[in-house]
C-alpha cells in the first residue's frame, strides 16, 4: 500500500492546531482544481515547507499535470467532507448582542472597566471563528466584561468557551444564558484556577489598560494554553497617539514575557467611552515562544498579590496593594490555629473565598464597612447561606471604626455534606463531594460518585475546586434537593 493518503493529511493539520485553517483552504484549492505550488502559498499566506508537507501527505490521491498539482477527482469528494473548512453559524446579530449587554451587571467602577459596543463583541467573534479552526477547540475569555464568550459561541457553536472573572455578578450572568459557557471565579492575582490551567487553544482578553494589568492578564493566559506550539493569545489594547510611551512600556510588558507580537489591526475595537483613546483599541495577536515558559512564573511572580494594575479607582496603581488573601488565595490550605487578615481592598468577592479556603478554629478578618456580604441583612443572609455549615460568624459594623467592618468566624465541626465540602475547599469537587455521600450517606462509592454528578450538575465542575466554582453555583451544591 502506497503511504499518503486523506489519514496522513488529516495528521498534519490536526498538528496544526486553530492554526490549521489555513490548511484546510489549501487542501479545498487543492479539490477545486489544478494550481500551482506557488499560488498556494501565496494565496493562502501557508510557508512553503507547510505546503509541501501537505502535498507529501496526499501521496498517491495527488495528481501533478506539468507542474500544476491538484487532488484525484475520484477522491475530492472524501476530502471535502472530512477536512472541509468549519461552517460558520450566522453572524451574531448586534441587536441581539446589544440586549444582552444592556442586560448584563453594570461593571465594579472599582475595576475600571469600560464596556465594548455590541458591534465590537460580533465583531470579535467573528473574526476568531474565521482565522482560527476553533470547532472542537476551546477558547479561554480572561476577563470578560464585554461578553465576547456568548457572542463566540453564537458565531461558533463548537467550540468550547470558559470565562474566568473577578465579578461574580457577570459569572451568573453568563451562567444563565444557557450558552454552555464554562464560568470559574478567579482574582487573577492569586492565580489561574487549576481547573482552567493548561485547558485552552486560544485565549481572548480585553485586560486593564496597565504594563502590569496586561503582563498578569496575558501571562494567567499563557498558563491556560495546553497547546504551547500553536496556542495564540488574542487582546484588546490600546493607547492614546498623545502618549506613544505608554503604549511602549506596555509593548515592552509584553515582549518581557517572550510572547512575539504576531499581528496587530488597528482601532478593531470599539467602547462606550474611554475616549482619552479615541473610544477605541487595537487587537493584538501574541503567540508563546518556547522561553515564554522558562519566565512566565519570575515575571508573575512579582505581580501575584501585590499588583493593581487598574488605571482608575481603589484598585489602581496608586491604591493600597493586594497583600491580606495573597497568602491565603494563592496557595494551599494555609495551617494556623488562628488568622486576622486585612481585606480592606476586597473587591467584594474575597471575604467569601478566605471563609472557603481557611480552616484555623478562629479567623477575623476587616472589610469595607459597605461590603456587598455586610451592608444590608440580605447580603449577611446570603453568606451565611454560603458558609454557615462551617463558621459561626459575628458581624460587627462599624468596627474599628466608621468606614470598616470586622468578621469575627469560629470553625464548627463539620457536619453533613456541606460541612464536609466547605473544610475540603482546595480538593477536586467531584472527588471530595463523593467522600462525603460516602462518609454521611452510606452509599457505596460508584452510587456516591454517581450522585455526586447529579448534585453538581455541570461536568466542568466535577474536576474544579469549590474554591474556584461561581458563588451561585456553590450554594445548589451545598444544599442538594
Amino acid at each position: 500500500m502506497e503511504p499518503g493518503g486523506i489519514d496522513a493529511v488529516a495528521a498534519v493539520v490536526s498538528a496544526s492546531g486553530i492554526a490549521g485553517r489555513r490548511l484546510r483552504e489549501v487542501i479545498a484549492a487543492l479539490a477545486a482544481g489544478p494550481t500551482t505550488l506557488d499560488d498556494l502559498v501565496r494565496d493562502h499566506a501557508v510557508p512553503r515547507r507547510t505546503v509541501e508537507a501537505l502535498l507529501r501527505a496526499a501521496g498517491p490521491d495527488l495528481r501533478d499535470e506539468r507542474g500544476r498539482v491538484f487532488l484525484d477527482p475520484m477522491m475530492s469528494r472524501g476530502y471535502r467532507d472530512r477536512l472541509a473548512l468549519h461552517t460558520l453559524a450566522d453572524e451574531p446579530e448586534a441587536g441581539d448582542l446589544a440586549a444582552l449587554i444592556a442586560a448584563a451587571p453594570a461593571p465594579d467602577q472599582a475595576l475600571d472597566h469600560v464596556a465594548a459596543t455590541a458591534e465590537t463583541a460580533g465583531r470579535r467573534a467573528r473574526w476568531l471563528a474565521s482565522t482560527y479552526d476553533l470547532a472542537g477547540a476551546r477558547v479561554v475569555c480572561v476577563g470578560d466584561h464585554d461578553l465576547t464568550s456568548l457572542a463566540l459561541r453564537r458565531a461558533c457553536p463548537d467550540t468550547e468557551v470558559t470565562v474566568v472573572d473577578v465579578d461574580e455578578r457577570l459569572l451568573a450572568y453568563i451562567d444563565a444564558q444557557g450558552a454552555g459557557v464554562a464560568c470559574y471565579h478567579a482574582d487573577l492575582r492569586f492565580g489561574l484556577p487549576p481547573a482552567v490551567t493548561g485547558s485552552a487553544d486560544l485565549i481572548f482578553t480585553d485586560p486593564p489598560y496597565t504594563p502590569e494589568g496586561v503582563q498578569l492578564f496575558l501571562g494567567r493566559g499563557a498558563q491556560a494554553l495546553r497547546d504551547r506550539t500553536n496556542g495564540r493569545l488574542v487582546m484588546a489594547y490600546g493607547f492614546s497617539p498623545l502618549t506613544p510611551a505608554l503604549g511602549l512600556k506596555v509593548q515592552r510588558a509584553v515582549l518581557d514575557l517572550d510572547l512575539v507580537i504576531e499581528a496587530m489591526l488597528p482601532a478593531f475595537n470599539r467602547y462606550h467611552g474611554a475616549q482619552a483613546v479615541g473610544s477605541a483599541s487595537d487587537l493584538y495577536v501574541c503567540r508563546p515562544t518556547p522561553h515564554t515558559w522558562q519566565v512566565l512564573d519570575r515575571r508573575l511572580g512579582k505581580l501575584a498579590g501585590s499588583a493593581n494594575i487598574y488605571t482608575h479607582g481603589e484598585r489602581s496603581l496608586e491604591g493600597a496593594a493586594a497583600k491580606g488573601p495573597a497568602r491565603i488565595l494563592g496557595g494551599g490550605p494555609l495551617p494556623a490555629d488562628e488568622l486576622t487578615v486585612d481585606l480592606s481592598g476586597d473587591p467584594g468577592s474575597w471575604l467569601a473565598r478566605v471563609l472557603l479556603a481557611v480552616n484555623a478554629p478562629r479567623v477575623t478578618l476587616l472589610v469595607a464597612n459597605n461590603h456587598p456580604d455586610l451592608r444590608d441583612e440580605a447580603g449577611q443572609a446570603a453568606l451565611r447561606d454560603l458558609v454557615g455549615a462551617k463558621w459561626d460568624l459575628r458581624l460587627r459594623r462599624s468596627t474599628p471604626g466608621p468606614k470598616q467592618a470586622t468578621v469575627e468566624a469560629t470553625l464548627r465541626p463539620a457536619e453533613g455534606v456541606a460541612g464536609w465540602l466547605l473544610t475540603h475547599a482546595h480538593g477536586r469537587l467531584g472527588n471530595v463531594l463523593r467522600e462525603a455521600l460516602v462518609r454521611t450517606a452510606g452509599l457505596g462509592r460508584a452510587a456516591a460518585e454517581a450522585r455526586a454528578a447529579e448534585i453538581v450538575g455541570r461536568p466542568e465542575y466535577l474536576d474544579a475546586r469549590l474554591l474556584d466554582v461561581p458563588r451561585h453555583a456553590i450554594v445548589p451544591v451545598l444544599q442538594p434537593r
